[in-house]
């Protein structure tokens, strides 16, 4: 086992603690701490345990040195909306996995990066991610912008964690919406019980979350959405339009129990949107059309 010095005085989460000084993933770090391979003060603990640096920590070698799939290479052309020398944008199609992960073997965002832009893993806080600041869910298609240079990296975080970024998304619902435009202002945290994200009032604790939409199509059962979002949790807007009824279609985690699913081979969501300002100090509006197999899905959607 080695030890390790925890530098943070007030108290953070173990695998979030663990996952950026190792520069392992937290998802390594969460298999690692449930199979007793991480010790606080010599016991074994969870996860969610809170260190400071009065704490003694260990953890096995094995942890910083994960077996790993090898990759298996695909050949994705990146679709380039802008780029100079500071920024890459780019349009990512469903299917496509963000950065790397400890079960995948699928070429992700990150593996063409690193094939475009000089040191792209040396960029950034991880050198899994590089210069990625954002990131869209796998079966999600639409805008991420990454830098190409720490100074960039620096700037666009700034940008997101500040909420200067403006994200615009495009998204089909099942059911009739009650209101042409509204908020879901609920609260977001992983369940302990299904291990997804669940909505629930601020109240009962979670991270603030806010999502607004505006209805551009209503149809027989079905409605087509604006999406804009204040903040960006992981899953955050199908976690809110499944919380108040009206799950995005194709979604296969978040939809009600008795409702079927509508298998398009994705989920019906689009990151069409994106207004920043960049290193240079310009204001930017990025956007990305409906890709094709969205249109085709709007085409068989009975009309009113």
């Amino acid at each position: 086992m080695k030890k390790i010095k925890i530098k943070n005085t007030e108290p953070k989460r173990l695998d979030s603690v663990l996952a950026e000084v190792l520069q392992v993933s937290r998802a390594n770090v969460q298999k690692a701490v449930k199979n007793g391979l991480v010790l606080v003060n010599d016991k074994k603990v969870i996860n969610n345990t809170l260190i400071t640096d009065q704490d003694s920590v260990t953890y096995d070698p094995v942890l910083t040195h994960p077996v790993k799939p090898k990759v298996i290479e695909k050949n994705i052309d990146l679709d380039v909306i802008y780029e100079d020398d500071d920024v890459l944008v780019v349009n990512k199609p469903a299917g496509l996995l963000v950065h790397p992960t400890d079960t995948s073997a699928e070429t992700t965002l990150f593996d063409l990066l690193k094939k475009r832009i000089k040191k792209f893993e040396k960029i950034g806080d991880s050198p899994i991610r590089g210069g990625i600041v954002h990131r869209l869910d796998k079966m999600v298609s639409g805008i991420i912008i990454v830098a190409k240079n720490q100074k960039a990296f620096e700037h666009l975080k700034e940008q997101f964690k500040e909420r200067h970024a403006q994200k615009m998304y495009t998204t089909l619902v099942h059911g009739t919406m009650e209101k042409k435009q509204g908020k879901i202002d609920l609260s977001i945290e992983r369940s302990k019980s299904t291990g997804r994200m669940a909505a629930k009032p601020a109240s009962q604790g979670g991270r603030a979350s806010l999502t607004h939409y505006t209805v551009l199509n209503q149809f027989p059962h079905h409605a087509l959405l604006d999406i804009k979002i204040d903040t960006g949790r992981t899953h955050q807007i199908r976690t809110h339009l499944f919380a108040i009824g009206h799950p995005v279609v194709g979604d296969p985690l978040y939809k009600q129990r008795n409702q079927k699913l509508m298998d398009i081979g994705r989920i019906f969501l689009h990151a069409r949107e994106l207004a920043i300002t960049l290193p240079n100090g310009t204001l930017m509006t990025f956007e990305a059309v409906l890709p094709g197999e969205l249109e085709a899905v709007m085409e068989t959607i009975p009309k009113l």
